[in-house]
């Protein structure tokens, strides 16, 4: 950011970089301080961080003087979630936001100018979820769909039935702003919602009236918090059967639209329809977007370069909204004058009517009608004068009573302990306290008890869990069906609860304990966020941040994000499974983090992310979704799960209603089955190289480490009719094959106790892979219903040229056995043959000369590989000649001192000496196979989680042993062939002695 420029460089690719220019730009990552205050300001006089009271100069200033002089003013905040839309509009602690600034700084200007006018301040909030609008203000119960949204020819769009409360004072607003607050906590609650999914709109109607100009001026100025950005987005580049463009972010995406429209509008493009009506938000929002309003849009971005598209996305949004031009205009009504007129006529029927008394004349129709409309007149003026009195009436009472609550919450929190909720949203935590008297009380949905903490939420049951206070010890019992965590352990039984306990009740309803005022000391509860319940409860699950392997306090980056994506996910996982028990859909989701173990062909780390297995316990169906495509259908649940509770409401929880059920096609918790991947084995290539023939028993892995089966394979050298390469074939350098032809053959023979198929007969397998340059992998026929499938499958690969290329990835690299689960429904895998070259005897060609990329990789080796060989050609013929000489002259000595027969053993020595040679590799090979598989159970051995101490001792013991036996293998097989080498080079060097 520099003055009012922003700039945005896509972190892979350096060359892209974008700028945009927007009326200000406001710097507020880095270069700040916190004062004892807690206020954060600049580090240094002058420095680009923007505080709250630079920004409310700036932006509030002009929407209060809009407001005073009659406009209609709109504050949007749009942006992804964190980004800083809520700390930009209603602050954190004493950093004070735009809203409460702008309260503070109207009813101040309202008492300097008392004498000129007189100021009535009317305060409404509310909240849109899924399409449908909560008064966060309303005494009653919230209605089941929400207000409605009507229109009105003089008034446009409006809600019917949201509160509007009067207010003389900014405490007065900062009070109903926290109220509707804990209104919105709890409605989080119920409706199992997010505040970063929801929009909130704060509404303050300013009326103000000039007795002197018999005018009155009335502005509305709306704040909005918009929902976070990244919810309009589809799932990633996935094809979704079911599209995240639901209710839930229709508002913003018809914003959006509407936006794009008056953008196109501004700058001459013809538009037909401008979509006002697609949404609720946007009806609301009419005049504010393209109306009677004077305008600011705040978008807020992340630093984090994983953010790069929705930072993007979100300055192309501020960029479209900047071309919008509004034609506001003063809302001036003459309200004084009305009443004047209103006066003035009834004076002259009142004189009408005693002129016809004194006349005697008895025209009683027409009187009738005079003393109706003269009633009519004086409703009418102590409407318009009364009308205020009695909404500030109303409001005192209101005043009083909140007072008298908070003054009692007061006074309870220095008597007594309590939970306090704790939320996603930093706004929303430490709003609702309940407190735990002395004796036993009941905590659940049951609220008939006088000993009873109502509370709502999924997985909460009528009776959930008892609290007992006695002798100032507090301890909770769960009972008999529910769900309770505490400090991240699940608890059975009687647990005394100490201060700073973490309650996690139901599926993820959050709660902070707080002790005895005696117990509570100076601790800081704020540091016990909601992720810190939820990585208290990843680590009870065994996922933790791992450190590096020198011991260091930095975490390994592959990991830290897929930490934090776990934690998020976790809550969100434990509601899916409520929703889908409360429904009776029979369907179970679980976190896995995929790659957490598995490895590429050259042994590297794959990348890792969190995927959600979701299995159907009835059919024994699985499925696997992404991360981006949970969300999504997490987002649609929510809205089958609130339908369903709308029904029985209505329908008074009639019998039948239990069971939601949905055509397959827009069930959410359904899915066509696919195949999955099960896991992986890794079967070396090092030893075709040398034309060593290797036979191995392969476990395969799963993505956290599970063994999978165990896969029989080989690789056998072959010649051009498939067969085996004999002893005398192995190479001792595998530069001697190279540009010649080279044929091998990968045998998979079985696979051995698949746990896929052990928990489902009715499944099957298939192996894929994918050799060196094949550009598509190749599947193995399908197996059914048999634990140890026997898969006799033979694939017969040949390189018509072998390359330098080849031979390094033999010697560098692994074929990568992937097994794959097929469940009923889904089709089988196919090798689509039509992108491999193939010889007429079906055999498979690799490493072919000629194709593009060969010759490029093969061109760039040689080019580098003759500027060595010309520097070595003039020193490799002064050598060659010498060695001619040397050659010939022996050739003759041994001509004359030896004679033909003798001449033919000498012939024969080097052939013999090389197949000893490759039989020692060969019998090398072999014995490191068994050193390897030992190495692998080392890897995965590990001490059980819930292991005593004697448990760990006896891991210590069993893990001594077996790197006892490694040890001892792995020099067995090195002397072994030390042994076998030295043996041949002293049976040469006899050999060369008894015949020099």
């Amino acid at each position: 950011m520099v003055s009012t420029s922003i700039s945005i460089q896509d972190p892979r690719d350096p060359q892209s970089r974008r700028s945009f220019c927007f009326d200000y730009a406001y710097w507020s990552h880095s270069g700040f301080t916190r004062d004892h205050s807690g206020l954060y300001g600049p580090e240094e006089p002058g420095g680009r961080y923007a505080d709250q009271d630079r920004v409310f100069q700036d932006l509030g200033e002009g929407i209060l003087q809009n407001a005073l002089q009659g406009y209609n003013a709109t504050l949007l905040a749009y942006g992804q979630t964190g980004s800083g839309k809520s700390y930009s509009m209603m602050g954190y602690g004493p950093n004070k936001g735009l809203v409460p600034k702008l309260c503070d700084r109207l009813f101040q200007a309202i008492r300097d100018n008392q004498e000129n006018r007189q100021c009535q301040v009317f305060f409404s909030m509310l909240e849109i979820y899924n399409e449908q609008v909560v008064d966060l203000l309303s005494r009653g119960s919230r209605a089941p769909c929400g207000l409605r949204v009507r229109e009105e020819q003089q008034r446009g769009f409006y809600v019917e039935g949201l509160r509007t409360i009067p207010c003389e004072s900014a405490p007065q607003v900062e009070q109903l702003m926290e109220q509707g607050t804990r209104t919105r906590t709890t409605a989080a609650t119920h409706m199992n919602a997010n505040s970063s999914r929801s929009h909130m709109l704060i509404i303050l109607q300013l009326k103000q009236i000039f007795s002197k100009e018999s005018i009155t001026k009335q502005s509305n100025i709306n704040m909005v918090d918009l929902a976070g950005s990244e919810r309009q987005r589809s799932s990633g580049s996935e094809a979704d059967r079911l599209k995240e463009g639901t209710a839930i972010n229709l508002s913003l995406t018809t914003l959006g639209n509407v936006i794009s429209a008056l953008a196109d509008m501004a700058v001459g493009k013809k538009v037909v329809h401008i979509p006002y009506r697609d949404s609720v938000l946007t009806k609301l929002l009419q005049s504010a977007l393209g109306g009677n309003s004077r305008t600011v849009v705040i978008a807020t971005l992340s630093p984090a370069d994983i953010c790069y598209e929705e930072s993007l996305s979100t300055l192309r949004y501020a960029e479209r909204a900047k071309r919008i031009q509004n034609r506001a205009v003063v809302n001036e009504s003459p309200t004084e004058r009305l009443i004047k007129e209103l006066k003035a006529e009834n004076a002259r029927l009142l004189q009408r009517l005693s002129r016809m008394g004194q006349e005697g004349r008895r025209a009683s129709d027409e009187s009738k009608e005079l003393r109706q409309l003269l009633t009519h007149n004086e409703l009418q003026i102590r409407a318009i004068q009364t009308l205020w009195e009695q909404h500030l009436q109303e409001a005192l009472k209101d005043w009083e009573q909140q007072y008298a609550n908070i003054t009692q919450e007061r006074r309870m929190m220095q008597m007594h302990p309590y939970i306090l909720n704790i939320n996603e949203d930093a706004q929303l935590s430490g709003v609702v306290k309940l407190f735990i008297q002395e004796g036993e009380w009941g905590i659940g949905l049951c609220d008939s008890s006088p000993r009873s903490i109502p509370i709502r939420g999924l997985g909460i049951q009528e009776r959930h869990a008892v609290f007992r206070n006695e002798q100032r010890q507090v301890t909770l019992t769960p009972l008999a069906g529910s769900k309770v965590i505490i400090n991240g352990n699940a608890v059975s039984q009687t647990t005394e609860l100490q201060h700073l306990d973490r309650l996690i009740l139901g599926s993820n309803c959050t709660y902070l304990f707080i002790g005895y005022p005696s117990e509570r000391g100076v601790d800081d509860w704020s540091r016990y966020d909601y992720d810190y319940f939820q990585s208290e409860l990843a680590a009870a699950e065994g996922i933790h941040l791992g450190e590096s392997s020198a011991g260091s306090s930095q975490t390994d980056p592959s990991l830290l994000a897929v930490f934090y994506d776990y934690i998020k996910l976790m809550p969100m996982v434990a509601e899916a499974n409520q929703m889908s028990q409360e429904l009776s859909k029979g369907v179970e989701f679980k976190l896995e983090i995929k790659n957490l173990t598995l490895s590429d062909s050259k042994g590297h780390d794959l990348q890792k992310d969190i995927v959600v297995r979701v299995t159907s316990k009835g059919s024994k169906q699985v499925w696997m979704w992404s991360k981006a495509k949970f969300v999504n259908r997490k987002f649609l649940m929510e809205e089958t799960y609130q339908q369903h509770q709308a029904e029985q409401s209505e329908d008074n929880r009639v019998e039948g209603l239990s069971v939601v059920t949905l055509p397959r096609d827009k069930d959410p918790f359904w899915d066509p089955v696919e195949p999955l991947l099960l896991g992986t084995a890794h079967l070396w290539l090092q030893s075709l190289a040398f034309r060593i023939p290797l036979e191995e028993q392969l476990e395969v892995l799963g993505s956290e480490g599970t063994e999978e089966a165990i896969l029989q394979a080989e690789l056998v050298p072959c010649t051009s009719t498939g067969l085996p390469l004999g002893e005398d074939d192995i190479l001792i350098d595998p530069s001697e094959v190279l540009g010649r032809r080279m044929d091998f053959q990968l045998v998979l023979d079985q696979c051995c106790g698949v746990r896929w198929i052990r928990e489902a007969r009715n499944r099957g397998v298939q192996i894929g892979f994918r050799l060196f340059d094949c550009s598509q992998p190749l599947y193995t026929p399908a197996v059914w219903h048999n634990i140890n499938p026997l898969l006799d499958h033979r694939v017969h690969f040949v390189s018509p040229h072998a390359s330098q290329r080849l031979l390094d990835y033999l010697q560098s690299s692994a074929v990568v056995l992937e097994l794959w689960g097929l469940q009923e429904g889904c089709t089988n895998l196919r090798s689509s043959l039509e992108a491999m070259r193939m010889t007429a005897e079906g055999i498979f060609i690799i490493d072919e000369e000629g194709s593009p990329e060969a010759a490029a990789v093969d061109s760039a080796e040689l080019s580098c590989s003759v500027r060595a060989l010309q520097q070595d050609l003039e020193e490799l013929k002064s050598v060659n000649a010498s060695l001619r000489k040397e050659n010939h002259s022996l050739r003759e000595q041994l001509h004359s001192t030896r004679n033909g027969g003798e001449s033919g053993r000498v012939r024969l020595l080097r052939p013999s000496c090389d197949a000893e040679f490759a039989r020692a590799l060969k019998v090398f090979y072999h014995s490191m196979t068994s050193v390897r598989a030992q190495l692998q159970r080392l890897r995965r051995h590990r001490p059980s989680e819930e292991s005593d101490l004697l448990g760990l001792r006896q891991f210590v013991d069993e893990q001594s042993r077996l790197l006892r036996d490694f040890s001892e293998q792995l020099e067995q097989s090195v002397s072994t062939l030390k042994q076998d080498v030295a043996a041949i080079v002293r049976r040469k060097r006899e050999r060369s002695g008894t015949w020099s």
